[in-house]
């Protein structure tokens, strides 16, 4: 399998390296954190009109770079390097990626948007009582004339307080499992009776409880087909899980080099800590899983386009994935000792930011289930 990149993705890749390295130290990212309203619109600015990457997996028709999923993987690696909380993943991936693959009416002007940098989006699916299972809603979306009226409550939506626009997965019909019946809906956040609670995570992100009482929105707020879009809810959030495996990829990477470089400076004994063949053993295994972690994630983004093997590769990717941040993350601020922890250390970061990706969108238990049932169950 062909792992090697175009002239214009390793164009896109420096690209961004080299704006982050000049805009987005680890110290600006903290002063930004460290109060609200918790990113920085002038870099999000910068990443539609300065770098053009907000329209990197948009095709040309629309406005766009002519990428796709390739290119999201290339920006959200070094996204991750940098521990950027600006919403690429919930705007560009998740937002874009049910706009284009829906044939929403809308489709064409709010990507223009988002690719102009006016229009941020947050995915509210997650409900207390559903655990990972995307099917498992209270929410519902009842028929009103012409348009829909919106009732539920939805659970730590990332990057909800910075959106412009939601969104939402909501029940149109069946019971509160069904496979069937189900939809996502765009919801201007700024719609009468959209309320939300907002307040940051231990990664440094920003995320909100969103509570919909009789929401209205028009016809062509309802993506995909009435009743049957699941798989496209599915498609999305796959596209969604091998985007965040790619961050992980850049977090992974920095929190590798970040300890490699530690124990080159830390002495014990009247020598570096590197020298102890037992430190050499845990830094290569760190090394390996790294490794490893890129090949299933490239492997993953390619098998997207493929949807009889997409849902398998992602789930395989997450899996190792989840495993790798807990070896990497936990050796790392072991290797650093409880000064790893503190605020003022980059490491600290990397590795709350790898904790929340092991759990997000289905956590490492979830994942190996749901390639077991794919692999498995479905023969059977």
């Amino acid at each position: 399998m062909d792992f090697s990149f175009t002239e214009e993705q390793s164009m896109l890749r420096d690209t961004v390296a080299s704006y982050l390295a000049d805009n987005y130290t680890f110290e600006q990212r903290r002063a930004v954190i460290g109060k609200e309203p918790g990113w920085n619109p002038a870099v999000w600015k910068a990443f539609a009109e300065e770098l053009g990457i907000l329209g990197a997996p948009f095709s040309e028709e629309l406005g766009g770079l002519g990428g796709g999923p390739i290119e999201n993987m290339v920006v959200m690696e070094e996204l991750g390097k940098a521990l950027v909380v600006e919403p690429y993943l919930g705007t560009v991936v998740i937002g874009g990626g049910f706009l284009k693959h829906s044939g929403s009416p809308q489709a064409a002007d709010l990507i223009g948007e988002i690719i102009a940098g006016t229009a941020t989006f947050a995915f509210a699916y997650a409900e207390p009582q559903g655990r990972y299972n995307i099917a498992d809603l209270t929410t519902t979306a009842k028929k009103d004339g012409d348009g829909w009226v919106l009732n539920g409550q939805k659970a730590v939506v990332i990057g909800a307080p910075w959106a412009s626009h939601l969104i939402v997965t909501a029940r149109v019909s069946g019971a509160q499992r069904d496979a069937q019946g189900i939809n996502a809906f765009i919801v201007p956040k700024a719609a009468a009776g959209v309320s939300t609670r907002d307040y940051p995570t231990v990664d440094g992100a920003r995320a909100s409880e969103v509570t919909l009482e009789n929401v209205r929105v028009g016809a062509d707020a309802i993506l995909g087909q009435e009743g049957a879009g699941l798989p496209l809810i599915e498609k999305v959030l796959d596209e969604a899980i091998a985007a965040t495996c790619a961050e992980a990829c850049g977090v992974l990477r920095r929190l590798h080099e970040g300890t490699l470089e530690y124990t080159k400076q830390r002495k014990q004994f009247g020598q570096p800590i590197s020298s102890f063949q037992v430190l050499q053993h845990r830094m290569v295994d760190m090394f390996i899983q790294l490794e490893q972690s890129i090949s299933m994630t490239y492997m993953a983004t390619i098998k997207l386009a493929d949807d009889a093997e997409r849902s398998k590769a992602v789930s395989a990717a997450k899996v190792q994935i989840g495993k790798a941040c807990k070896f990497v993350g936990q050796n790392a601020i072991q290797l650093h000792g409880g000064m790893g922890m503190t605020d003022e250390m980059a490491i600290g970061h990397y590795f709350k930011r790898a904790t929340m990706i092991e759990s997000a969108f289905g956590n490492t238990d979830h994942h190996l289930a749901r390639y077991e049932f794919l692999s498995l169950g479905q023969a059977a």
